[in-house]
């Protein structure tokens, strides 16, 4: 039977006349990594923030490890890790100075320090850096210190917004693999991104647009659930291919990735690969074409379309 760790019903944000957060409903399963996925301005560190309990939402109500986000915002804050976009620790003091500075923050048993903060230092491979001023690492280096004083006190819930926004695609790497270790040893994982591949990594996410949750699932059942077929197509002149294909009216979106064209067009055409070629075929253009999986670019832009077009947007 499935453990829920965070669950929220109805959360919402209003920043005077500005709905930051709009009537969110979440359901997480402990020791998962969970994702919120949507552009800057889409919600996601607002929510974050409310179940943290360092936001009091306008209204709804959500549950964190048990805990009331509204009554019990204070106790709540000593059980969860966050991890902000920003580097938000002391950069005149030493990795090891902070690493302490945050046991002591923790309250972690003063007999327990010393080896919690050695043992991290050696799993963040920053025991070599650990006399130098946290302010001139590197960005990679500077993100695994902040995951280290996030987890310092064996939180059982970790919050990390937009967690890899300043390193390189290796760093990131890395940083996930820690994070798949973390889930397996049973801390559930809350992350917010806008790179569609990091969101792929999450055993669940949720796509916000605007304050609004569009979507939710694994990025396997949110492919199979869009109402876009998606095809892919190979030409000499995918500038000709795609000007054609711009003058159907079936066709919802046309993509350029590389040396191939992403095309989106609605499940209500029963035969996508036919109207492609056909539509081509008119113009004398010669393409390879495929029907392909939905990857989540291809299902963000389906649902947020699908959601502007009930709203009249």
């Amino acid at each position: 039977m499935k453990q829920i760790a965070i669950t929220a019903n109805g959360l919402t944000m209003r920043f005077g006349s500005l709905v930051a957060v709009d009537s969110v409903d979440l359901e997480i399963e402990k020791g998962s990594i969970y994702g919120f996925l949507g552009p800057n301005g889409s919600g996601k560190s607002t929510t974050i923030r409310m179940l943290c309990g360092l936001l009091r939402p306008s209204s709804g109500s959500a549950t964190v490890i048990g805990m009331d986000t509204k009554k019990e915002s204070e106790l709540l804050k000593q059980k969860i890790g966050y991890m902000t976009q920003r580097f938000s620790l002391y950069e005149d003091l030493s990795v090891k100075e902070n690493l302490q500075f945050i046991s002591e923050i923790y309250a972690v048993p003063r007999k327990e320090r010393k080896q919690r903060v050695a043992q991290l230092l050696e799993s963040f491979s920053l025991t070599d850096r650990a006399k130098q001023r946290s302010g001139t690492l590197s960005g990679g280096q500077k993100q695994r210190l902040a995951l280290a004083a996030a987890t310092l006190h064996k939180p059982e819930i970790l919050f990390l917004d937009e967690p890899t926004s300043a390193v390189d695609p290796q760093n990131r790497r890395d940083f996930w693999e820690v994070l798949f270790e973390l889930a397996e040893q049973g801390t559930t994982i809350l992350v917010s991104t806008h790179y569609m591949d990091e969101a792929a990594r999450c055993h669940r996410l949720a796509i916000l647009d605007e304050g609004v949750k569009v979507a939710d699932g694994s990025p396997r059942q949110l492919g199979e659930s869009i109402s876009s077929h998606v095809v892919e197509i190979e030409a000499d002149d995918l500038n000709s291919a795609r000007l054609c294909l711009m003058k159907n009216q079936e066709i919802s979106s046309i993509t350029q990735l590389g040396i191939k064209l992403r095309i989106m067009i609605p499940k209500t055409v029963s035969d996508p690969l036919q109207l492609v070629n056909s539509t081509l075929r008119g113009e004398n253009i010669e393409v390879k074409a495929e029907q392909v999986f939905p990857d989540l670019e291809d299902i963000f832009v389906s649902v947020t379309q699908q959601r502007r077009k009930e709203i009249g947007a």
